[in-house]
C-alpha cells in the first residue's frame, strides 16, 4: 500500500512537471508568488513594491510620450521575480514591452558586478558595428518557451506565468539596471518597457531609488550616478563615458530628456 501511495505521488509530480511543458517553474520549489527561499526572490520586492514604484516613477516627467509602463524584476540567477504593469490593464502598454522590461533586468543583472554596475543603457555605443561588444546583443538569448508561457489575462500579476523561470535575452538601449541592496551586494536587476529608451531609464531610474535598492558601488558614469545613462553629443570624446554612451532620444528633434536625466536622484 506503501509502495502504491508512493508511486502515485511520484507519477502526480511528473504529470505536472508535463503540463507545463517539461520545464519545472521554481515556485514549485517556493513560496506563493515564486519569492521563496531557494531562489533568493526573498531577498528582492514583492511584485505591489514594484507595482507601486513603476507607478509614482511613471507619473513624473521623464523625457518621454508619457506612456504606460511595464517593468520586471529578476534576482542574480536571472530568474523573474516580479512583473507588473502602470494602466488599468495589460493592453494599456505595449504588449511587446512585458518581455523587453524582463529582457533589460536580465540584461542587467548579467552584465554588472559587485564592484561595476553597468545599465542597459551603457551597453549601447559598445555593441555597435566596430565596437568592444560588438554582438553581444546575440548572446543569451530570450527562452520565447518561457517569455510566452501561460494565459495572457496574468501578464503582469503577481501570479505571471514568466515568474520563477530563467527569461533571458540581452537589451542594449535604457530601460535596464542592476539592484544593490543596503549592504551593497548585488541581488539582481529591474527592468522598464515601454516608452522612448531614455525615458525608459528615468524610469526605471527612479524606480529603483524608490525601492532603495540603488546602493550602487561603481559604473562608467559620474560619480554619484555611476551606471546613469551618457549621452553621446554632452560627454568628452575620447573618454570613458563616451565609449559606454547612448544616442539622445529626441522626439521632433527636441532633447527633452537629457536634463531630467542629469537630475536623477544620486546613488546611495
Amino acid at each position: 500500500m506503501k509502495m502504491f501511495v508512493r508511486g502515485a505521488l511520484i507519477v502526480g509530480a511528473l504529470f505536472a512537471i508535463v503540463q507545463v511543458g517539461g520545464r519545472t517553474p521554481v515556485s514549485a520549489w517556493e513560496d506563493e508568488g515564486g519569492r521563496g527561499r531557494n531562489h533568493e526572490c526573498s531577498l528582492l520586492p514583492s511584485q505591489a513594491e514594484l507595482k507601486a514604484a513603476l507607478k509614482t516613477a511613471r507619473g513624473l516627467a521623464n523625457g518621454g510620450f508619457n506612456l504606460d509602463m511595464w517593468g520586471s524584476i529578476v534576482n542574480r540567477d536571472g530568474i523573474v521575480c516580479a512583473v507588473a504593469f502602470t494602466g488599468n490593464d495589460r493592453g494599456d502598454e505595449w504588449p511587446g514591452s512585458r518581455v523587453i522590461s524582463a529582457q533589460k533586468a536580465n540584461t542587467a543583472n548579467a552584465f554588472s558586478l559587485p564592484g561595476l554596475a553597468l545599465s542597459t543603457a551603457n551597453l549601447w555605443a559598445a555593441v555597435q558595428p566596430g565596437g568592444s561588444l560588438f554582438g553581444l546583443q546575440e548572446s543569451n538569448p530570450v527562452d520565447t518557451g518561457n517569455a510566452y508561457r501561460g494565459p495572457s489575462f496574468n501578464f503582469g500579476r503577481p501570479n505571471d506565468p514568466l515568474v520563477g523561470f530563467k527569461v533571458g535575452g540581452i537589451n542594449v538601449f535604457g530601460g535596464g539596471l542592476a539592484l544593490y541592496n543596503k549592504d551593497h551586494v548585488l541581488v539582481g536587476g529591474v527592468g522598464v518597457s515601454g516608452d522612448t529608451s531614455c525615458a525608459d531609464h528615468n524610469i526605471a531610474w527612479r524606480t529603483r531609488h524608490t525601492l532603495n535598492m540603488d546602493f550602487v558601488p561603481g559604473g562608467v558614469g559620474l560619480m554619484g550616478r555611476a551606471d546613469n545613462i551618457n549621452y553621446q553629443g554632452l560627454v568628452p570624446v575620447p573618454s570613458l563615458r563616451n565609449d559606454f554612451s547612448h544616442p539622445i532620444c529626441k522626439i521632433a528633434g527636441v532633447d527633452g530628456v537629457s536634463g531630467i536625466s542629469a537630475t536623477l536622484p544620486v546613488t546611495q
